[in-house]
């Protein structure tokens, strides 16, 4: 049985408000926008309003009290890495490769910058690279892989001319330029080597596969019967590349059957515009986060068209603005403009 399977059976009879705990918070001088966990799951990267960039070391769960008590104190992460300066303006997104080898940072000051990432010494390597193809704020990023040159890929979004740049990582170079989008590119989110998805402020959701110069698919409110009649905020495939989940500025979230190629059902877990959307790695779960400061957890087993039971497992004293599950653990990290970054887990049962 997996972590998050276990965890299920601990929480049946709490349906209420799993308990979560605080295990490490790193406080900024201003808002934490952004987080990453590499793909190993023993760090995760923070970027923030304050040009900080830092690599956190991913802690020991065994001193969490038992019974949902908090009995201990939060302290701060080990910071194994700090740039106070990365950018010349606020850090946006963050994200790893799937090797963890690569570790890229988009900002407001139009640039994004990528940098080698030695897993065996846990330290950065080499000159980082800087990309300047952008021409507004660097909104959100994801790697691909290239099968066929075994090359790693960036695709990164925004605000500016609307475009998704896919940049090779090996040679520094943007080599396409996806154009489609009509308003700023808020999420990108690829689940396999060749494809991505991206949520936009023009309403609209679009599918897009390397090997093809032009979205695949797109989803908005004219074809889908007024389903995505808002900004999209936050986008998310399952693991397994069948659901879809977007998050929207009207604080809705809208369920889709990518294979079935239609809308599943439309829900408000939130009171306020959804940041961002994250399924859990086994997809039994999903979190949301958003800017009435709360991140909720939604129960995805059963009958998905049925009404959904969304819980509150974290909360801030500010907008919540990312989210992101452990690879293998139960435990998630989020952030927001209270100037904080925190990690939550469950106690031991």
């Amino acid at each position: 049985m997996d972590s998050e399977a276990k965890d299920l059976d601990l929480r049946r009879g709490d349906v209420e408000r799993p308990q979560f705990e605080a295990v490490t918070t790193l406080s900024d001088s201003q808002a934490i926008r952004s987080v990453d966990f590499h793909p190993n799951g023993k760090l995760y990267a923070v970027g923030s309003n304050s040009k900080t960039f830092r690599i956190c070391q991913y802690p020991q769960l065994t001193k969490l009290s038992r019974h949902g008590q908090q009995t201990t104190t939060v302290y701060p992460p080990s910071v194994l890495c700090k740039r106070t300066k990365h950018h010349r303006g606020s850090i946006y997104c963050t994200c790893w490769s799937r090797d963890g080898e690569l570790i890229a940072t988009g900002s407001n000051d139009k640039t994004i910058k990528y940098m080698r990432f030695n897993n065996d010494t846990n330290q950065l390597v080499g000159h980082e690279i800087e990309l300047n193809m952008h021409d507004g704020t660097v909104r959100d990023m994801c790697f691909l892989d290239d099968s066929s040159t075994k090359s790693r890929l960036l695709a990164s979004g925004g605000a500016g001319d609307c475009k998704i740049y896919i940049t090779d990582c090996g040679t520094g170079t943007p080599f396409q330029a996806y154009t489609g989008h009509s308003g700023h590119i808020l999420s990108l989110y690829s689940w396999n080597n060749a494809m991505f998805v991206s949520g936009s402020q023009d309403q609209t959701i679009r599918f897009w596969d390397l090997r093809v110069n032009v979205s695949v698919n797109t989803l908005d409110h004219e074809r889908r019967e007024g389903l995505e009649n808002s900004a999209v905020t936050a986008v998310c495939v399952d693991p397994t590349g069948r659901l879809l989940v977007s998050g929207h500025a009207d604080s809705s979230c809208v369920l889709y059957d990518i294979r079935g190629n239609r809308p599943i059902q439309r829900f408000y877990p939130h009171t306020a515009e959804i940041r961002c959307v994250r399924f859990s790695p086994s997809a039994y779960y999903m979190l949301t986060c958003s800017y009435d400061n709360s991140v909720k957890l939604t129960d995805l087993q059963g009958d998905l068209a049925h009404e959904l039971n969304s819980v509150v497992v974290a909360e801030h004293k500010d907008k919540a603005i990312t989210i992101r599950w452990h690879p293998t653990e139960f435990s998630f990290i989020s952030t927001s403009a209270d100037k904080t970054a925190t990690l939550w887990a469950l106690p031991p049962s």
